[in-house]
């Protein structure tokens, strides 16, 4: 199939000119022809005009005239005009402003115009494809954004940052770092799963994570993983922040208070289990090169879990681990609790019970 031609429209209120330019250029290009601007606008109205080639002097609407009027309707249109000498100086003035592309003088030389033709014809097709693979990658920036947004709900916009900043060989390297870990699991959530359907749980822990996400971002944590029904925070990982012990503990105290709320909200009568350490951990990427998140391990995270295991026969209850002791002491209530043996551990954990704030 051959390829459409080039589309061109030549106004000149003189009909042999117009015939003397079809007979000319009809073999290469899509010619059309007007007499007037008035009749130019209805063509590039009702057909599509790639460049539009007009005689300066006509009555009513002169050359220029008419490429000014058309220029915010038809923007990617080529505008040629064709002008003896005395008109030259306006010609001059209408190119400098951007509104002619080129000005042809008369008696116009067939080889010189088809040259002219031809530059513009060039240009043309430039700007569409240009105008094309804008709005290309427009589209796809929108989508890339869509896509890192949604992608951010997985991983924290922080992490995403710094991962990409990174080289493909240090993507895996670890940091130590001293931060505050809390984890918080719901008691006897296997018993109730049991009595509610699958939607109903997945409705359920929604709401859960989604208040108690809040309230752990709102005290300068980061949920690290939601496993079932157990929250892993990190206070001081991705991102630095001052006081970490005493920022988990206000968010333990204010993750119980919020509890009657959510229990009516999700018309479900339930009981939470949290506790905290604190120590020197590493951080970073963790996984293979097939797929990888970012985690906190360390003795520290390990502690941290078995603290808040010793609250399984406890209702709402906030365990804390020495080292956070020692830096809360003077801002919250606490009850020191006989030692706790736990799996894993030689020696007996030092353990308080959290009560309020001070």
């Amino acid at each position: 199939m051959m390829a459409t031609k080039f589309p061109i429209l030549i106004v000149d209120d003189e009909e042999y000119n117009l015939i003397a330019f079809r007979a000319t250029f009809r073999k290469d290009y899509d010619i059309h022809i007007a007499k007037n601007g008035i009749e130019a606008m209805d063509i590039m109205r009702t057909n599509e005009i790639g460049m539009v080639i007009t005689d300066q002097r006509m009555p009513k609407m002169t050359g220029v005239e008419l490429l000014e009027k058309i220029l915010p309707e038809f923007p990617d249109a080529i505008r040629i005009i064709i002008t003896g000498y005395s008109d030259i100086e306006a010609i001059i003035t209408a190119i400098n402003n951007g509104q002619i592309f080129r000005y042809i003088t008369k008696p116009w030389d067939e080889i010189e115009l088809k040259m002219t033709i031809e530059n513009a014809r060039k240009l043309y097709n430039l700007q569409i494809n240009n105008k094309k693979l804008i709005k290309e990658l427009h589209q796809k920036l929108i989508e890339q954004e869509r896509t890192l947004k949604l992608f951010q709900k997985y991983v924290p916009e922080i992490i995403v940052s710094k991962t990409l900043g990174e080289s493909e060989d240090s993507i895996f390297e670890g940091e130590n770092r001293n931060v505050a870990v809390l984890f918080c699991d719901i008691r006897g959530f296997t018993q109730m799963s049991e009595k509610m359907n699958p939607r109903e749980i997945v409705s359920f822990l929604n709401k859960y994570y989604s208040v108690m996400s809040e309230i752990i971002n709102k005290h300068n944590g980061h949920v690290t993983q939601f496993v079932g029904d157990e929250i892993f925070a990190t206070f001081g990982a991705p991102v630095n922040h001052p006081e970490n012990e005493k920022n988990s503990t206000y968010c333990a105290l204010e993750m119980i208070q919020n509890l009657p709320k959510l229990i009516m909200d999700c018309d479900i009568n339930f009981y939470i289990g949290i506790g905290i350490n604190a120590g020197e951990v590493v951080t970073g990427n963790l996984g293979s090169e097939d797929r990888i998140i970012y985690g906190v391990t360390g003795d520290t995270v390990n502690t941290g879990k078995r603290i808040e295991m010793l609250t399984k026969n406890k209702r709402n209850c906030v365990l804390i681990s020495e080292t956070v002791y020692e830096k809360v002491k003077d801002v919250v209530k606490t009850t020191l609790l006989s030692p706790q043996k736990v799996k894993g551990k030689k020696n007996p954990l030092i353990v308080y019970k959290l009560l309020n704030r001070l």
